[in-house]
C-alpha cells in the first residue's frame, strides 16, 4: 500500500507538470497522426491535449470572469487557443488546431514551471524546520506521553529534561535548573528557576529536570507557524505584484476591446476576407496577453525565498525579499544578537601568591561535576591545564559549589556565598568585580582551606557573554553593500554597550532603552533613511521588529513574540546571513527589472510584427510563450 500512496501523494503534488506532459505527448501524436493523414486520430488526440493542457488555465479564467467579473491572461489564451482551433475546423487548415495546441502546451510548462518554484519555495523551509519538535512530554495518570502541544489545556503537567526546549509556558511545580531565557528578557546569563517560578516558551532548559503545570493555554508551535508563513507567502502578493495584477486586468479589458474591433473592422476599412481578419485578431490576443509580464515578478520571488530558506533565511513573503534589498539603515540589539548569549569565561584574576592557572585548576575541579552553564564555561577554559577532580562535592542552588580538592576544601560561587567561609573579601578584587559588573560581567569568586589553614579567597573568574564571531564581518559586509547608517540599540548599561560596538565595528550606540525607546529610535531612522532594518531577538525588541521597514529576528533563541513579529527570522541565529539576505534582496531586483523589460519587448515586437503581417499564429505562440517560458526561467535563477 505504501508504493500507490506515495504515487498518489506525488500526482496530487504534480497534476500541473503532468497535466503538462500529457499534454506535449499527446499535441506530439496528433501533429505525427495528421503528417501521417490519419485525421481521425489526429482529431481525437490534438482536442484531448487541449483539454488536459488548458483545463486548469480555463477554470481559473472563468472563475475569475463570473466570481470577479473580470478578465486575465488565462481566459485570453484560451479564447485564442480555441478560435485558433474552430478556424481551422472551418476552413480545413488542421495546421491552425496544432498551432492552438501548441499555445496551450507553452502556456501550461510556464505555470508548471511558477508551481515547481512555489513548491521549491516550501519543501525547503518544511526540510530547514524539520527537526523542530511541536510536542511536549505530558504526565497522563502518572505516565510520560508524548502529546502535540495543541492537544495541551491549562492545568495539564509536562516533563521538560535537561538540554531540552521548554515547548509552553508553564508554572515549575517541582526541580530546579536554570534556564537560558535571554530571548524572553535580554539577560545574557541563564537564570535559576526553581518550583513556583515561571518559564516562557522558546527558552532552553540548563541541567535539571522540571515539572511544568500549563496555566494559560498552549501556543501553536514554531513549525504550525512556519507552514503558516509559507501559506501566506505563496498567497500574499508583494506590492510590484500586486501592481502587475492590476494593471493586467485593465490591460486584459484593453486587449479584449482591441481584438473584437480588429476582428470586424479591416473588411470595412482595409479590405481584408474574414478568414485573414480573423486570424490576425487571434494572433493579436495571444501576442498581445501579458503573460510574460505576470511571470516577471513571483517566480523570481518564490525563488528567492526559497534560496534564503536553503540558507536558513526565512522571508515571510515575497514584500520582505523586495524592501531587504532597499535597505538604507540597520540597528542591531546588542545580547543574542551581536553577542553569542552564551557565557564564557571573560578573565581570572590571582590573589597574592597564587597564578591564573591555580584559579582555573581550583574552580574546575569542582565545576567538572556541575551541569550549570557558568561551571561548564570554566571547565572549557580550564580544558588545557592538568586538575584533579574534586571529592564530596557538593551543590548549593542559587550560592555555588563546594568540595574537596588535594586536601582541602574549595569553594567556588558568588560573593555572599564565599563570605560564609573567609572572614573578608580582598578589598582590591571588589574593586575589580565591582568594575566587571558594571561592564555587564559576572564575577565568580574562589577561595580554599583547610583545617591546618585559614581560608582564604585565591582568586576570581569572571563570566561574560562574547561577541559573535562573524559580528564584526558582517558589519564590513552591510557596509560594503552600501547600507549608509548603523546603529546598536540596547538596554544594556553605557560601558558594555560601547564595548561590544567597538568590538565589531558600530560607531553609533543607544543604551540603557526600554522597548518603547528603541521604537522611538526606529522611526527617527525612518524619517531619515525611509528603508530600515532592525535586527533582534526578544520580547523586548518586539516593538521594534514590528515598526521597522524590516525586521530580522533571531531564530534559535528569539522569543514567540520577536519570531511572529519580524519579517525575516534567520532560523540558524547566523548574522553573515544578513547580508546574504541584502544581496538576494538587491538581486531579485535586478532580476524582476530585467524579466520587466524582456517581457514588454517582445509584446511589441510582436504587436508590430503582427499589424504589418509578418507574424503568423505560430510564430506569434512560439514569440510569446517562449518569452514566459524565458522569463520564468529567468526567475528561477535565483534558486542556484
Amino acid at each position: 500500500m505504501l508504493y500507490p500512496q506515495r504515487f498518489n501523494e506525488f500526482t496530487k503534488e504534480h497534476t500541473d507538470v503532468i497535466a503538462a506532459l500529457l499534454c506535449g505527448l499527446l499535441l506530439f501524436f496528433g501533429w505525427f497522426a495528421l503528417h501521417l493523414g490519419a485525421l481521425g486520430w489526429a482529431l481525437l488526440l490534438l482536442p484531448a491535449a487541449y483539454i488536459i493542457g488548458g483545463y486548469e488555465s480555463a477554470r481559473e479564467g472563468l472563475t475569475t470572469l463570473f466570481k470577479e467579473k473580470e478578465l486575465d491572461v488565462d481566459l485570453l489564451m484560451i479564447v485564442a487557443a480555441v478560435g485558433a482551433a474552430s478556424l481551422g475546423l472551418w476552413q480545413r487548415e488542421y495546421h491552425l488546431i496544432v498551432d492552438g495546441a501548441i499555445l496551450i502546451l507553452i502556456f501550461a510548462i510556464s505555470g508548471a514551471l511558477e508551481g515547481y518554484a512555489m513548491r521549491r519555495t516550501e519543501r525547503s523551509i518544511r526540510s530547514l524546520m524539520s527537526l523542530t519538535p511541536d510536542t511536549a512530554t505530558a504526565l497522563r495518570q502518572g505516565k510520560e506521553e508524548l502529546v502535540p502541544i495543541n492537544q495541551l489545556q491549562v492545568g495539564d503537567e509536562i516533563v521538560v529534561k535537561p538540554g531540552e526546549l521548554i515547548p509552553t509556558d508553564g508554572l515549575i511545580v517541582s526541580g530546579y535548573s536554570t534556564i537560558n531565557q535571554a530571548a524572553i528578557t535580554g539577560e545574557s546569563l541563564p537564570v535559576e528557576k526553581t518550583v513556583g517560578e515561571e518559564v516562557f516558551a522558546g527558552t532552553i532548559n540548563g541541567y535539571g529536570a522540571l515539572k511544568l503545570k500549563l496555566h494559560k493555554p498552549a501556543a501553536s508551535s514554531l513549525i504550525q507557524r512556519v507552514i503558516r508563513l509559507v501559506e501566506q507567502a505563496q498567497t500574499e502578493a508583494p506590492p510590484s505584484q500586486q501592481f502587475i495584477e492590476r494593471f493586467e486586468r485593465g490591460y486584459a479589458r484593453v486587449i479584449v476591446s482591441l481584438g473584437f474591433l480588429l476582428a470586424i473592422l479591416p473588411p470595412f476599412i482595409w479590405g481584408w476576407d474574414w478568414e485573414t481578419t480573423i486570424y490576425r485578431a487571434l494572433t493579436f490576443l495571444v501576442v498581445a496577453s501579458p503573460c510574460a509580464l505576470m511571470a516577471a515578478i513571483m517566480p523570481a520571488l518564490l525563488s528567492g525565498i526559497a534560496n534564503g530558506a536553503r540558507q536558513g533565511i526565512l522571508f515571510k513573503n515575497g514584500a520582505q525579499l523586495e524592501k531587504i534589498g532597499q535597505v538604507r539603515a540597520i540597528a542591531f540589539d546588542k545580547t543574542g544578537t551581536l553577542t553569542t548569549g552564551q557565557v564564557q569565561v571573560f578573565q581570572v584574576i590571582a590573589h597574592g601568591e597564587y597564578l591564573q592557572t591555580d584559579v582555573l585548576k581550583a574552580a574546575a575541579s569542582l565545576e567538572t561535576f556541575s551541569e550549570h552553564p557558568i561551571g561548564k564555561a570554566i571547565v572549557q577554559a580550564a580544558t588545557d591545564l592538568n586538575w584533579v577532580r574534586a571529592t564530596d562535592v557538593q551543590a548549593i542552588p542559587g550560592k555555588g559549589i563546594v568540595g574537596i580538592a588535594k586536601e582541602k576544601t574549595v569553594i567556588v560561587g558568588n560573593a555572599a556565598f564565599v563570605r560564609e567561609y573567609v572572614t573578608e573579601l580582598p578589598k582590591e578584587l571588589q574593586n575589580l568585580a565591582q568594575s566587571l559588573e558594571m561592564g555587564g560581567k559576572t564575577v565568580v569568586w574562589v577561595g580554599q582551606g583547610s583545617r591546618e589553614e585559614e581560608f582564604g579567597v585565591i582568586g576570581a573568574i569572571a563570566i561574560a557573554d562574547m561577541v559573535r564571531d562573524e559580528a564584526a564581518l558582517t558589519i564590513t559586509r552591510l557596509r560594503k553593500l552600501g547600507v549608509e547608517r548603523i546603529v546598536m540599540i540596547t538596554g544594556d548599561n553605557q560601558r558594555t554597550a560601547h564595548s561590544i560596538a567597538q568590538a565589531v565595528g558600530i560607531d553609533r550606540v543607544y543604551a540603557e532603552l526600554l522597548p518603547e525607546d528603541k521604537l522611538d529610535i526606529i522611526r527617527d531612522l525612518q524619517k531619515q533613511y525611509q528603508t530600515v532594518a532592525m535586527v533582534g531577538d526578544g520580547i523586548n525588541d518586539a516593538p521594534a521588529l514590528a515598526q521597522a521597514s524590516v525586521g530580522i529576528a533571531m531564530g534559535v533563541a528569539g522569543s514567540d513574540v520577536a519570531l511572529e513579529t519580524a519579517d525575516i527570522v534567520l532560523m540558524a541565529d547566523r548574522l553573515e546571513k544578513i547580508a546574504v539576505a541584502m544581496h538576494l534582496g538587491r538581486r531579485s531586483q535586478t532580476i524582476i527589472k530585467q524579466n520587466i523589460v524582456v517581457a514588454l519587448g517582445f509584446i511589441l515586437l510582436l504587436l508590430v510584427g503582427n499589424f504589418l503581417g509578418n507574424v503568423n499564429l505560430p510564430i506569434g505562440v512560439i514569440g510569446h510563450e517562449g518569452s514566459t517560458v524565458l522569463v520564468t526561467l529567468s526567475g528561477l535563477r535565483l534558486l542556484k
